[in-house]
């Protein structure tokens, strides 16, 4: 048999972490036969080696997948140190002032018959965006848990995401898909990766002396990029014209007190040059300084974070900081013949919006739906990946850059650079003109790669006070008197939920002794 004729039955995953072991997990769900008749599933992670660890913030999506994996969400919450999330909370954004702050909640805007709110707020706030147009926002804010201790595992009274403990997150997924996916897993390094004659990978050899060959090989080795990068020698396209943040200072801090409230949103808090997250779980909170380093020197940027842990009572002098450096980019490609990279082999760009985990998501949903029989229908299945996720990775630039170009502040030229219409990709450029008159909508959002919808983007708009002057005959009477009505029944909807919720640390606890019902 040709080499195009061999049938695609063997996967080896090439690094370990969040990006490695969710791979492993949907493809060997997807495909759960083994042996002859199925598909054998390899992953191969160098031992020792300690995973980044600072994605601890997920989407929404997480859900979906962990479902079809088949991992217990009661097993999710206590093992990973593990919180609900229900969106994120930016401070300071607009104008430096840490007392203004808006939210960008998971829970979609109402609406009327499929017309959007935002006009009619834009005409007559009765609120800030996100609290006039989501019964969300006011849970959130006071850190109730967006379900109950009956409500079923996966589901919820508002949309929810976690925060969570990365490396006890990549431990639950290999527990799981090793003891109950059939998932092989490889303790080894690879020091040689073997070309076909075709340009193929053939196979990898391993320090220990194996040979691992594969149909399919996928990188997830991170920021060593060991096959897309290295192998192929694919470029990392940068984006450090767009997005100015390249480093960053991260700690792990205790709760001033064990029964500390457990925030539902992260917290985002402007900088001169950047921003700082903070990110609570069950036990502690992962709080972190994003940073230029043009703008901003690394002593600077570390003591900024530190006054931030000052003020908050957290600053302790067990705290042990780690600087990461960070090259804002992706690749030029990210299926290159029988090898395709997930995770920071295939790019990074910053940790705002927490995109990094929802594209390994993406990826690994992708790779399964396009797996092919045979190596000859492999090179098809690349364009589509290559073509969908340049689109996906181009449209989370223009979204983090919204973030600081809508920005008022004029602190330092860090702010204002990230103004400057040179800075702006063209296609977000083009979009902020339009937006000035007509505000963001759902036909201007169909494509199916898109990763951030009209939703999104209204929330970060008009939480940031861009100005949208919608044409005066977009507006009825009848239609202003229903969004009164709208805007109403989503205050009653968000004091109902704010009476009933529990506190998140309330509920997790309750979790932590009785699990929640198994769907």
């Amino acid at each position: 048999m040709s080499a195009l004729g061999q049938p695609v039955k063997r996967v080896l995953i090439a690094g370990g972490g969040t990006a490695g072991w969710i791979t492993a997990g949907v493809l060997a769900a997807r495909y759960p036969r083994r042996g002859p008749d199925g598909i054998e599933i390899t992953l191969l992670e160098s031992p020792g080696r300690p995973p980044i660890g600072v994605g601890e913030g997920t989407w929404p999506t997480l859900r979906t997948t962990l479902q079809q994996i088949g991992i217990s969400e009661t097993d999710l919450l206590r093992q990973c140190d593990a919180s609900f999330k229900q969106g994120s909370q930016f401070n300071g954004w607009e104008d430096g002032d840490e007392r203004h702050g808006y939210l960008h909640p998971f829970t979609a805007p109402a609406a009327l018959s499929g017309q959007m709110l935002a006009p009619h707020w834009i005409e007559d706030p009765p609120a800030a965006f996100a609290e006039a147009v989501c019964y969300q926002s006011a849970p959130a804010l006071q850190g109730c848990a967006p379900k109950l201790i009956t409500t079923p595992e996966y589901a919820g009274l508002a949309n929810y995401a976690y925060h969570l403990d990365a490396g006890k997150f990549a431990g639950l997924l290999k527990e799981h898909c090793t003891a109950r996916l059939g998932v092989r897993h490889v303790l080894d390094e690879i020091i040689d990766v073997e070309s076909a004659e075709d340009g193929d990978i053939r196979r990898l050899r391993t320090r220990a002396g194996a040979s691992l060959e594969a149909d399919l090989y996928v990188d997830c080795t991170g920021l060593a990029s060991r096959l897309i990068g290295q192998h192929f020698g694919r470029a990392l396209l940068s984006r450090r014209d767009v997005l100015f943040v390249d480093r960053a200072w991260a700690t792990q801090a205790p709760h001033a007190d064990e029964a500390a409230p457990i925030a539902s949103l992260t917290v985002s808090t402007a900088r001169r040059a950047g921003w700082i997250w903070d990110i609570a779980l069950p036990h502690r909170r992962g709080i972190g300084h994003a940073y230029a380093s043009g703008y901003l020197c690394d002593e600077a940027a570390l003591e900024e974070l530190r006054d931030y842990l000052r003020i908050r009572g957290l600053l302790a002098d067990t705290l042990a900081f780690r600087r990461l450096e960070i090259n804002p980019g992706f690749r030029d490609e990210f299926w290159v013949r029988n090898c395709v990279a997930v995770g920071l082999s295939a790019g990074f760009l910053e940790p705002l919006e927490a995109s990094a985990i929802v594209m390994v998501e993406l990826s690994a949903q992708m790779i399964a739906n396009l797996l092919p029989r045979t190596r000859s229908a492999m090179h098809q299945a690349g364009i589509a990946f290559n073509r969908a996720f340049r689109y996906r990775w181009e449209r989370v630039v223009e979204f983090l850059k919204l973030h600081y170009a809508l920005s008022r502040r004029e602190d330092s030229d860090f702010w204002r650079d990230n103004r400057r219409p040179e800075t702006l990709p063209g296609e977000l450029a083009a979009r902020l003109a339009y937006w000035r008159s007509q505000c963001p909508g759902h036909d201007e959002f169909l494509h199916r790669e898109e990763v951030f919808s009209a939703a999104s983007y209204q929330y970060v708009l008009y939480g940031m006070g861009f100005e949208t002057a919608p044409a005066p005959w977009a507006l009825s009477e009848p239609s202003r008197a229903l969004a009164r009505e709208q805007f109403a029944a989503t205050g009653r909807r968000a004091r109902e939920l704010c009476a009933q919720l529990p506190r998140n640390r309330d509920l997790l606890d309750r979790i932590r002794r009785f699990g929640l019902q198994r769907i």
